[in-house]
C-alpha cells in the first residue's frame, strides 16, 4: 500500500461522462461533420511547441492565451471552409458543453475520499468554459484551472504547480485522468497515475491504493 495524502482529478472526461460522448451529441445538433471536426482539430495539434500561440489555438485557449470568442470564430471558419457550410461561432463552445453531464458516481468518489482525511485537487484544462462549480468546496483543498493559471497538461509546471498548491510530493498523490497522454506526463513527474476509463476501475485502482473500501 502507498503512503498516500491526495488524489488529485481531471474534470471533463472524469466528473462528467465521456467526452467522446458530450461532443458527439453537440455536433449532430449543431450539423458538424465528425470527420470535418476531427480533421481541423489534429491540423492544430501538430505544430512544434514554439509555435503553439500562432498555430494551435487549442493550446492558446486551454492557457487562457486567447478569449473564447477569437476561438470560436477561428474554429467556425475552418468548420465553414471544410465543409462549405457556414457555420455561427456565437455560443459556439457553449452549445458544446451544454452537452456535458455530470458524473455522478465520480463526483461521490471524491467526495469519499475526502471525507477519509485525503486532500483532494482538480486539475483541468479549460475551453473557457464556465465550471458548475456547485460543492467544490466541499470536495476540494485545491483547484487548479489550466485558463486561469497560463498553464495546461501535460506541461510538467503544471502538475509541479499544483502539488506545491497542495504541499505534498508527487509520490504521495495519486492522479486520475481520462487521456493517457496526461498521465504518462504526470508520471514522469512522479505522480501515481489512474488512467480512467469506468467508474467501477478508476473506484478499485484507488481502493487498491489507499487500502480502503469506497464502496
Amino acid at each position: 500500500m502507498q503512503d498516500i495524502e491526495c488524489v488529485i482529478v481531471d474534470w471533463g472526461g472524469v466528473l462528467t461522462r465521456s467526452i467522446n460522448d458530450s461532443v458527439a451529441s453537440w455536433m449532430q445538433q449543431d450539423g458538424i461533420n465528425e470527420q470535418i471536426f476531427e480533421s481541423v482539430i489534429s491540423q492544430w495539434l501538430g505544430p512544434a511547441a514554439g509555435l503553439e500561440a500562432h498555430f494551435n489555438p487549442i493550446h492558446a485557449l486551454e492557457r487562457g492565451e486567447i478569449q473564447v470568442p477569437d476561438f470560436e470564430k477561428r474554429l467556425a471558419q475552418e468548420l465553414t471552409l471544410k465543409s462549405h457550410h457556414e457555420f455561427d461561432h456565437n455560443g459556439l463552445l457553449q452549445r458544446m458543453f451544454d452537452h456535458f453531464e455530470q458524473a455522478h458516481d465520480m463526483r461521490g468518489l471524491v467526495y469519499r475520499v475526502k471525507k477519509l482525511g485525503y486532500k483532494t485537487a482538480l486539475l483541468s484544462n479549460s475551453w473557457g468554459n464556465e465550471y458548475p462549480r456547485e460543492g467544490w468546496d466541499e470536495m476540494f483543498d485545491v483547484i487548479v484551472i489550466s485558463g486561469e493559471v497560463g498553464m495546461r497538461k501535460p506541461e510538467r509546471r503544471i502538475f509541479q504547480y499544483t502539488l506545491d498548491e497542495l504541499e505534498v510530493p508527487g509520490s504521495n498523490s495519486v492522479f486520475v485522468d481520462d487521456v493517457k497522454m496526461n498521465i504518462d506526463a504526470g508520471v514522469e513527474v512522479g505522480l501515481i497515475g489512474i488512467h480512467h476509463e469506468t467508474y467501477e476501475k478508476t473506484r478499485s485502482e484507488l481502493e487498491i491504493l489507499l487500502g480502503t473500501n469506497l464502496k
